[in-house]
């Protein structure tokens, strides 16, 4: 939520600090974290026998299945009748699939983060099962990107407008399927809220809602995410749209500085990057 918007581009463009303010995120720390499922569970009741007289093991939980999703080995899930699941692709030829700096997407402009990337290791999640929703970087999961490029796209004109961090990710073996297992994992035990984490400020996310997906790729997912401010009135809405095509996934994370839902991440930016994508990787 932080950072996709405030990193500025290369080239000596303008630094657009966008969540400088942020409502009053940056810098302020928010008390009290959503539970993740609502159950109450302790890692202690996983994987053993509840004290009923039955003798069974309880169920799991949507936040159990989360977490064994979460910190599972790469390459674990089952990619079996999974098109076009190979090895990934390298950090070359990644970036020539992305967007270039300065390529312009209808009215949005496409640039390179000169701050380093958004939404990095240092994002995490409380609950950690919630953790695939706040961040897909190296070293944020327990599925690590052999090569990721990011991008960040808005309205150059605009101080105050929607951003979107385009972010590409290629895996070994079948890590991307593994991340979209623990991502749509997360999305469900994690609906409830969960706080974001960063070394100066906390974030309240209230809800977690999924919503339409592009019909792109082998799978996608999609959600809205509800955040509130540090005072406790004022609501903010973030999108995360998520697209799997073999070991790749592509990522578009959207937000604006304002209480405005913007509604979803832009189709123009989702579509001109899938296309550039499957244009290039088919040749």
């Amino acid at each position: 939520m932080f950072g996709a918007g405030n990193q500025g581009r290369s080239g000596g463009r303008r630094v657009r600090l966008r969540r400088a303010a942020a409502l009053a995120f940056v810098g302020a720390v928010l008390t009290g974290a959503a539970a993740c499922g609502g159950d109450g569970a302790t890692d202690g009741d996983k994987g053993g026998k509840d004290a009923r007289t039955d003798g069974k093991a309880p169920a799991s939980t949507p936040a159990d299945d989360a977490e064994d999703a979460a910190s599972a080995g790469p390459g674990e899930s089952d990619t079996s009748g999974t098109s076009g699941v190979s090895g990934a692709l390298s950090q070359r030829d990644l970036t020539a699939l992305a967007f270039t700096d300065g390529e312009k997407i209808g009215k949005y402009t496409a640039g390179e983060f000169s701050l380093g990337e958004p939404q990095g290791e240092d994002y995490t999640a409380a609950p950690a099962a919630c953790q695939p929703l706040v961040s897909l970087a190296k070293g944020a999961t327990a599925f690590d990107p052999a090569s990721e490029v990011h991008r960040n796209v808005d309205v150059a004109e605009e101080m105050v407008g929607t951003t979107v961090a385009v972010q590409l990710r290629s895996y070994n073996g079948g890590g991307a399927a593994d991340v979209m297992k623990a991502l749509g994992a997360a999305g469900k035990a994690c609906a409830g809220g969960f706080v974001e984490n960063r070394a100066v400020a906390k974030g309240q996310y209230l809800k977690v809602e999924p919503v339409k997906a592009p019909d792109y790729g082998d799978e996608a997912q999609a959600y809205r995410f509800t955040i509130l401010d540090v005072k406790g009135t004022l609501k903010l809405y973030e999108y995360l749209t998520v697209v799997r095509s073999g070991a790749t996934t592509l990522s578009f994370r959207a937000d604006i500085l304002d209480t405005k839902d913007i509604g979803k991440v832009p189709e123009e930016v989702i579509t001109a990057q899938w296309k550039k994508f499957e244009a290039a990787s088919t040749r």
